[in-house]
């Protein structure tokens, strides 16, 4: 039958109503879909890195109140002393440095013997760091690496250690991205950590969803965290900077420091969130949810800035940035 004449049957109010009916059905189903959760959590073990602080301490407490089995990884017995203390019965912590495959086999060889047959229905790969952060010309190539030994091979190597007993339980790996893994918008190992958690994930993904397997991003906005403190940042830029050599000092100007520095602040204190929840629920429902989604974006930035800017043409972001950042003295 001829498309035009049936579309000069039905009229063009018709086709505006099919074509509403079916986008309002589109997304009943998806969130009925998304609604659906999974059962008996208090069989379900979870493991947690970076779980001294923040995001990952959060998230502990939360699931050890919804009667997950919680394995906590902490850097220091001091974050798993202090976890341990208002934590439930139904929580263990490890130490654990995603940076040392020696420490990680432990963590493995221990989680074995916690979790038993069941295997781990999730590992949460939420340990980070993100110092040194600057002008990437500052930066020694020593500086890069202490960030992706944590961000990006930590997180592999997590990953991969783990993965038999996940692939047991046909169950989630959640990795902890960023925005700034869709713009970079700040030099060092940061930014470039996060694009490759984002491109190991998706890889992973599709390499092991044949096995009931879900892998799912998290991709936080800016929030007030040891990541996004302001001291310890401050601290590093004047490191970065005492260490250059004094012509490329001279390029950017006694003056470049100080002004780079305001702008951070500026950045900080305007789209910094303090509601951690916000994320940790974003987790949660990545854990919880019978059909996880792919993506999380946590945080009005990610979702009003940084993630609309990330389809945006690189001139555009460019301009940005450029109307943000300071000027060298001496640039062309």
């Amino acid at each position: 039958m001829d498309k035009q004449f049936v579309y000069d049957l039905l009229g063009e109010n018709s086709w505006s109503y099919i074509t509403a009916t079916f986008v309002v059905l589109w997304v009943v189903v998806w969130l009925y879909r998304d609604s659906l959760k999974i059962d008996h959590v208090a069989d379900k073990y979870v493991f947690v890195t970076g779980c001294d602080t923040g995001f990952g301490n959060l998230l502990c407490k939360k699931l050890d109140h919804k009667g997950f089995r919680v394995l906590a990884g902490c850097l220091t017995e001091k974050g798993a002393d202090g976890l341990k203390r208002v934590a439930g019965p139904h929580l263990e912590t490890v130490l654990l440095d995603v940076t040392n495959q020696e420490s990680i086999q432990k963590a493995l060889e221990w989680t074995k013997k916690e979790v038993g047959d069941k295997g781990l229905w999730a590992i949460v790969n939420n340990a980070g760091c993100s110092l040194p952060m600057g002008p990437s010309e500052w930066m020694k190539v020593e500086d890069f690496y202490g960030v992706l030994n944590v961000n990006m091979n930590g997180v592999i190597a997590m990953t991969m250690t783990f993965l038999p007993l996940i692939k047991k339980a046909r169950g989630r790996v959640v990795n902890v991205a960023s925005v700034l893994g869709r713009v970079a918008a700040n030099g060092g190992g940061y930014c470039i950590s996060k694009f490759a958690v984002e491109a190991f994930s998706d890889c992973l993904r599709r390499d092991i969803h044949h096995f009931g397997i879900k892998v799912c991003i998290i991709e936080p906005g800016f929030f007030k965290t040891a990541v996004t403190s302001l001291e310890p940042l401050e601290r590093e830029l004047h490191r970065l900077w005492n260490q250059l050599n004094p012509e490329v000092q001279a390029s950017y100007g006694d003056k470049y420091l100080d002004q780079y520095i305001k702008v951070q602040r500026l950045i900080m204190n305007a789209i910094c969130d303090s509601d951690l929840t916000k994320v940790t629920s974003c987790m949660e429902h990545a854990l919880m949810a019978a059909y996880p989604r792919t993506r999380y974006s946590a945080g009005w930035d990610a979702k009003l800035l940084w993630i609309p800017l990330s389809y945006m043409p690189s001139c555009v972001v460019d301009i940005g940035l450029k109307l943000v950042l300071p000027r060298p003295s001496k640039s062309v």
